[in-house]
Order: C-alpha cells, then sequence, then structure tokens
C-alpha cells in the first residue's frame, strides 16, 4: 500500500513539475500588454503551453487564404482529453447526431471560446492567452475544478489573415512611446484595415452563409461538436464600456428560456466582477440575438447559450485617452477580456447540469414541438438548388428529393399567400423533424417575428427568394417516397457536333463562360428561346458552335471536358432550328470577352470591394485587375472594357469623369453599385435620377418639410427610434423584370432583392428599367413607415446605353456578403451578358 501511494505523490510530483515550466504570457513575450503580439509569437506561445501542460491539446482545423493556420485548443483535466472522441461522440448521441455514444464516460460540458473574428480588435487574442494560461496554470486551483465537468474549446484567432494585416501595419508604425491623443496614426487605420479576412469579408456576418474558407472550415469542426456555450470575443469603439450578456432586443421567438436565464447569470456574475475593480459596463443595450449569421445567433440557434462580449478598443492602438480623461491600455483590454471570458467558464461548469438538459431539450423537443408554423419546406426542381443543397450540407441540415408525385397547398414565397402545388421528382424537401430543426425553421420560415424594430442587422433572409427557386412552406409534414440524391447521367458526346448547349441558370454557367473566355473559345449567348429537335436553348443560353471555333483541334472532346462541371449541358447536330431562331440568326449575339478593372482603395467600401473581389476570384474565378483609386490618372482605361465601381464615395475630378464618360461613348461598360452612382446621378447626359421630374422633387421636399416641423414637438428620448421609421436595415424587396434583357436572364418570374438602405430612384427616362419595385410592392422584413411608401415604382437594376457603351445602374447590391444565389447571377449577367 504504502509503495503505491509512494507512486501515486511521485506521477504528481513529475506532472507539477511538468506544469510549473508553464509560461504566462508575460514571462513568455516581452512587450505582452504593451504592443501587439506578431502571429506567429501567438502560435509559438500555445505551443509552449502545449508542449509543458498535459491540460491542453490542439488541434489544426484548416488554414487561410494566406496560408496561416487555423487551430482550437481542447482544454480540460488529463483524464476528459484522453477520452475526447468519446466524450464527442456522446454529446452527439444525446441529439441524435452520432450512434456512437457510451454510457461509460459521464456527461461533460463543452464551452467553445472564440476570440478575434474581426482581425482589427486584437485585444481578444491577446485575453485568449491569459485565458490559455490560467486554465492550465498548476497553481491556479479553481480552473482545474471547473475543466472537471468542462471540455473548453478555445480558437484564440478566428482571422490570422486580418490580424496579422492589423498587427504588421500597427508595429510598423508604432514608435517607442505610445501616443495616447487621437491625432496619432495609431489611432487611424489604413485602407482596408484589419477588420476582415483576406477577401475583406466580415466572418462575423458570415457563419450560416459560410462563403469563406475560414467559415467552411470552422464551422464543419463546430458541427462535430455541438457545444453548450459558445462566447464570441469582440471589441467596439474604445469610448464604450464593456458590454456583456443578458443582449438586447430584438430575441427571436425561438431563443428559449434556459438559454436567456444564463445570460441573466452572467450578467449577475460579470457584474460582481467587474464592480469589485470599478469597471464601466452595459447589458441589454446594443446587441441583439435575431439575425442567423453571427457568432452570438448561430451557435443560439443550435441549441447552445451564444453570447457576445464587447470590450471598448478599435481605433486605440496601444493606448488612448477617452474623453474622461482615463487611458486605455492594451493590458486593461486583455485585462477585461480575460476577465469576462473566465467567468462564463466558471458559471458554465457550475451550471452543468442545467446547461446540458436546457441544451437537449432544445435540440430533442424542437423535433416534436415544432416552433415555427410549418413543419416541412418543398423547393421546386431547379439548377440553382444545387448551391442551396451545399448551404444545407454546411449546416447540416437534413434533406432529400422526392421521388413520386403529390398533390399538395403551402405557403409559396413570391407570391407571399396559399397556393396548391404539385410535388415532383427531383424537388428539394426538407422537413423540420430533424436534429437541427430549430435552425432549419429559421433560415425557412417566410415570416420572422421581429419584436423590436431597432435590429442591428438584416432581417430577412428567406433561402427560396435568395436562391431564385420556387419554395412552398407546409404546415403539415407529408408522407412520400424520397431519395437522398438526385442521379445525373454522364453524356456521351458523338463524334461529330454542331454546337454545344449550356444552360444559363446558375453560377455553375458564369463559371463555364469564365472558363471557355480564358481558353480562348468564342461563345454566343440567346436573345430569346431556340428550339433544335429535343434541345431548347432559353434566354441567355450558351452556344459554342464549331463555326466560330475551327481552329480549335478535337472540337467535341476539348469542349466537353470544359463545359462539363455543368451537368446539364447538351448540343445539338444542327444550326437550323423549328422556331426561326437558327444559329446563324440575330437571336445568338457573340459576347465580348470581358477585360474587367475593379477599383479599390480610400473612399471605396470595404466590404464592397472585397464582395466583388470575391465574386471575380472565387466565383467565377476570372481575370480582374485590381487598381487603387488614388491611382487612376495612371491607368490606361482602353485596355479595359469593362469597369467595376463597388460601393464608395468617390471623388474623382471633373477631368477624371470626363475620362469615363468618353471610355463608355467607345465601348466601355460600367457597372456601379450605390454609393458609386453618384458619379452619374442627376449629372448632365445621364438618365439616373431620384426624382422622375422636378414636380416630383418638389414635392418629396415639402414631405421632409412637413416631417421636420412635425419633429420639432417630438421628445429627444425616442429620437433614436424614430430614426428607424427612415431606414431598412435589411429587408427583401418584390422587383417585377423585363424578361427580355439579358440583365434579368435566368432570374426567373420575379427578382426578390436584399435592399440594405433607403437609397431610391425613380424608373428611369431614357434606360431600360430591368427590375423595378412595383406599387403595392411585396416585401420582408422590416422597412421604416416612411421609407415603404416611396418604394413604389422605383428602378432597383437599369441599364443606359451611351454612344457604344454601357453603364449598368445597381441601386442595391446583388453581391451583398456573397450569399444571395440569385444576386451573383444577376451580377454574372452584367458582366458577361450585357453588351
Amino acid at each position: 500500500m504504502k509503495k503505491i501511494i509512494y507512486s501515486f505523490c511521485l506521477m504528481l510530483a513529475m506532472v507539477s513539475s511538468t506544469q510549473a515550466q508553464v509560461q504566462s504570457p508575460s514571462e513568455f513575450l516581452p512587450s505582452y500588454g504593451k504592443q501587439i503580439t506578431y502571429y506567429h509569437q501567438v502560435e509559438d506561445y500555445f505551443k509552449q503551453l502545449t508542449e509543458k501542460s498535459t491540460f491542453i491539446k490542439q488541434q489544426k482545423y484548416g488554414v487561410t487564404p494566406e496560408q496561416r493556420g487555423l487551430n482550437v485548443f481542447f482544454i480540460s483535466t488529463p483524464e476528459n482529453l484522453a477520452n475526447l472522441e468519446q466524450i464527442r461522440n456522446n454529446n452527439l448521441a444525446a441529439i441524435g447526431l452520432s450512434k456512437n455514444g457510451s454510457q461509460m464516460i459521464g456527461d461533460k460540458l463543452i464551452v467553445w471560446l472564440s476570440f478575434n473574428v474581426h482581425g482589427n480588435e486584437f485585444a481578444g487574442t491577446e485575453s485568449a492567452m491569459t485565458v490559455a494560461y490560467e486554465l492550465v496554470n498548476p497553481s491556479n486551483a479553481e480552473t482545474k475544478k471547473w475543466l472537471e465537468n468542462t471540455i473548453v474549446i478555445l480558437d484564440p484567432c478566428m482571422n490570422p489573415d486580418g490580424y496579422s494585416r492589423y498587427g504588421n501595419w500597427l508595429r510598423e508604425i508604432s514608435g517607442k512611446k505610445t501616443h495616447p491623443g487621437l491625432y496619432d496614426r495609431e489611432h487611424m487605420e489604413v485602407w482596408p484595415g484589419g477588420r476582415y479576412n483576406h477577401y475583406i469579408f466580415d466572418l462575423n456576418r458570415d457563419w450560416a452563409w459560410q462563403t469563406q474558407p475560414e467559415s467552411q472550415q470552422r464551422i464543419a469542426l463546430y458541427n462535430q461538436w455541438m457545444p453548450q456555450v459558445h462566447t464570441d470575443v469582440h471589441e467596439m469603439g474604445y469610448e464604450s464600456p464593456y458590454f456583456f450578456p443578458p443582449s438586447a432586443e430584438p430575441i427571436h421567438e425561438f431563443i428559449e428560456k434556459y438559454q436567456k436565464d444564463f445570460h441573466n447569470v452572467l450578467g449577475k456574475n460579470m457584474s460582481q466582477k467587474f464592480d469589485a475593480q470599478n469597471w464601466m459596463y452595459n447589458t441589454s443595450e446594443r446587441f441583439d440575438l435575431f439575425y442567423p449569421s453571427y457568432g452570438d445567433t448561430y451557435p443560439a440557434y443550435n441549441g447552445a447559450v451564444g453570447m457576445t462580449l464587447e470590450q471598448g478598443g478599435i481605433g486605440a492602438g496601444r493606448a488612448v485617452m477617452m474623453s474622461n480623461g482615463n487611458i486605455v491600455t492594451i493590458q486593461d483590454r486583455l485585462t477585461h477580456h480575460a476577465t469576462a471570458v473566465l467567468t462564463v467558464v466558471e458559471s458554465a461548469s457550475a451550471q452543468a447540469d442545467v446547461l446540458l438538459k436546457g441544451f437537449r431539450g432544445f435540440m430533442n423537443n424542437s423535433r416534436k414541438t415544432v416552433k415555427g408554423n410549418y413543419k416541412m419546406y418543398v423547393m421546386k426542381n431547379n439548377p440553382k438548388l444545387i448551391q442551396l443543397a451545399d448551404l444545407l450540407k454546411k449546416n447540416n441540415i437534413e434533406f432529400s428529393y422526392a421521388d413520386a408525385s403529390l398533390k399538395a397547398s403551402g405557403y409559396n414565397y413570391s407570391a407571399k399567400s396559399d397556393k396548391g402545388f404539385t410535388i415532383e421528382p427531383n424537388d428539394l424537401i426538407v422537413k423540420v423533424d430533424q436534429p437541427k430543426a430549430v435552425f432549419t425553421q429559421v433560415l425557412f420560415e417566410p415570416n420572422q417575428k421581429l419584436n423590436d424594430s431597432l435590429s442591428y442587422d438584416i432581417t430577412a433572409w428567406a433561402l427560396p427568394l435568395a436562391y431564385g427557386v420556387e419554395g412552398y412552406a407546409l404546415k403539415n409534414s407529408l408522407g412520400f417516397k424520397t431519395k437522398a440524391t438526385i442521379e445525373v447521367n454522364e453524356k456521351t458526346v458523338p463524334q461529330k457536333v454542331y454546337a454545344f448547349h449550356v444552360p444559363w441558370n446558375n453560377r455553375i454557367s458564369a463559371q463555364v463562360l469564365s472558363l471557355l473566355h480564358q481558353n480562348n473559345i468564342k461563345v454566343r449567348s440567346a436573345m430569346n428561346k431556340a428550339i433544335f429537335g429535343d434541345v431548347t436553348v432559353e434566354p441567355g443560353g450558351l452556344l459554342v458552335t464549331k463555326a466560330d471555333n475551327p481552329n480549335v483541334v478535337d472540337f467535341e472532346k476539348t469542349i466537353s471536358d470544359l463545359v462539363k462541371i455543368k451537368t446539364d449541358y447538351n448540343y445539338i447536330n444542327t444550326g437550323f432550328s423549328s422556331n426561326a431562331k437558327d444559329v446563324g440568326s440575330e437571336n445568338f449575339n457573340l459576347l465580348k470577352v470581358p477585360k474587367v478593372v475593379l477599383l479599390s482603395g480610400k473612399g471605396v467600401s470595404s466590404t464592397e470591394f472585397g464582395a466583388a473581389w470575391f465574386y471575380m476570384q472565387e466565383t467565377i474565378d476570372y481575370p480582374v485587375s485590381v487598381v487603387e483609386v488614388n491611382n487612376f490618372n495612371r491607368l490606361k482605361l482602353m485596355d479595359y472594357n469593362t469597369l467595376i465601381l463597388a460601393d464608395g464615395d468617390y471623388t474623382f475630378s471633373e477631368e477624371q469623369q470626363k475620362k469615363i464618360g468618353e471610355w463608355i461613348k467607345n465601348g466601355g461598360k460600367v457597372i456601379a453599385m450605390n454609393g458609386a452612382l453618384s458619379l452619374f446621378d442627376g449629372k448632365e447626359g445621364y438618365a439616373l435620377s431620384p426624382f422622375a421630374s422636378d414636380e416630383d422633387k418638389l414635392n418629396s421636399e415639402k414631405e421632409n418639410d412637413s416631417i421636420a416641423l412635425k419633429e420639432r414637438f417630438l421628445d429627444f428620448h425616442d429620437s433614436e427610434r424614430r430614426e428607424i421609421s427612415k431606414s431598412i436595415p435589411g429587408a427583401i424587396i418584390e422587383n417585377v423584370l423585363n424578361k427580355t434583357h439579358p440583365l434579368s436572364f435566368g432570374l426567373g418570374d420575379k427578382y426578390f432583392s436584399l435592399k440594405t438602405d433607403s437609397n431610391h430612384y425613380s424608373l428611369l427616362k431614357n434606360a431600360v428599367n430591368v427590375a423595378y419595385v412595383p406599387k403595392d410592392y411585396k416585401s420582408y422584413g422590416f422597412i421604416g413607415n416612411q421609407v415603404k411608401k416611396k418604394l413604389n415604382n422605383t428602378v432597383s437594376f437599369a441599364v443606359e446605353h451611351k454612344g457604344d457603351g454601357t453603364i449598368v445602374y445597381m441601386i442595391d447590391n446583388p453581391l451583398f456578403r456573397g450569399f444571395w444565389e440569385n444576386g451573383n447571377v444577376l451580377f454574372s449577367n452584367a458582366l458577361f451578358l450585357v453588351n
């Protein structure tokens, strides 16, 4: 017995000796708390922890576009870490997502901590090192107690590319001394800043849509674990006091009591810690739980208690003086974060039984007691379902395809009313009865209940409208034969083909056209439907003819290899059509090869530039030259035929605008979005104008003046809420299409635009109003009452011809955050089909 006790004590001593070698961040990093830590130093610090502590384990889950590593660290007792896979399976088995659970290992709570989704909010990553250290610190017996029933998954930096961009800049411009004064350059971050990732996307808005590689890789891992608690660590303007839960309204009706209750527990516990230090904080004021693609809402709709923690620090550099005279340092910021995050782990561990019970109830009971109005969603067969199915797979949402026909009735998203229809083979079926029941309903419910209009983000995202497919929501879950996939038969191309047909009906069509152009293949596009035997070429449909490409070696094999990613491609053996639309007729336009330049730099909205850049680079993989606005005078516009102007405040001189105008007349095409429209708005020679006539302008001014007079008597307290009556944080607006114009090809019968601001223009004269908002239009989401009526008969997308050139006006941004799939098709039309 004495030998056993001696051996056990010796083992503890050896472990203690090893743990004692673990260094704190300030011991390992000489400038910790005084200067931003380089990303490679962060990696080195965590490597030191994993090498010297048995309480932490690393998993690399991916790489960024700039090839930096993405890592999580599992922190718990050595016993728990030895059984991670079984703990993971137990957790999934309890909610029906795994069959590999085991009763041999007790329940463990899973707490996921995410830091620095915004790269310039760097105190998050700095604090992550302190949090990790305190959790493994051998002299901190309190944290070891928490880890007995808790697995902490810690992601120290979700956006290494943005963090490194900001960190390298701050290091480069820093002197020996800090400069708390507001006008030093370390408080004036340069374009595009470090907030965003490589493609200048906001990763904090990308959780559900997963357009970006970082999001895709991270959420694949997240769905393998499904934690009960998720903490998203942020910074905001440096004048702001710390924010922690409870969250502000609107809180989605699907958020359950146990989630709100734990928010209240956290608010009480954190306030005690902050009160003891006389730190300022606020709760329930600004950050709501509604839009489904945040780091707090995505986990919340997947059963976890999701939360945002916000420290004042953006723009602070190394140190900054606030208006009250206090100086906020890096050390202050990381200390506040570390205190709050450790309180989350402590509180969660103490409430483990409550949280596990709530989480499992959320996931399991929602299958039986449907939270929304509908139990099944049907998307009619459409080539765009390829992208929708991909989104569902990324989010672990179960779906199938109909393998039989059945009469049904349901809510039609486009008509915004109930309609009878027929479920047919290959329609996509999503049933609520599945483990991801709540999140499924959040994505597909037609009308999200908004209990407070003062929302932080967009308020509508109905997927059938985003993807441009006909969709139905059914109150009953119907039983009928389904199948897991749609089988696609591989085509056998004959030895002799007159032309290949590539349907223009989803983003893959644009990807194929991109390939064809880059391989110097000449392509035609149909203006009207043309019938060749059993092949129908739709408006916009692409034809690659042997006649246009006589020098292509082995035409049939070469072209079929290029177009095969579009599985519904076809071929014709004659140019003679049965409806007088022969291949050699005016119906088939020979497409120009776009030579594209995209402007960037100061004045251009960084995220909207990023959306256009990402579309060109990743969505269609097409060459684009990116030129800084301040180098515009050096740009030889005649070397290009397409100029993309993302949203922004362009301060072109009169001479520069004249240069653009002459270039357009000589055959150039401008695609202008949002703020870029000011270059043409009301300018002589252009059709773009907010008002149809001087009388309309006068009436609008009178109405605004009348409102201003009435507001003189209103109280100040509600002024913020009154302002939202003039705004659209993000709503879906019905648009009528001119279906004969190439800009509308492939969009369907209507286009539903995601409108994110109140800017509007009257229907244009001497231009083609391709997509416009009709009178008494249908809409989803919040629209301020002062704006709603003003949108009647306004244009969303228009085309004006000037000389030999073209201007495509985009009042709304079809590429917003990259997830509006029908918007990708619309932008592809503007780039490739509009001449």
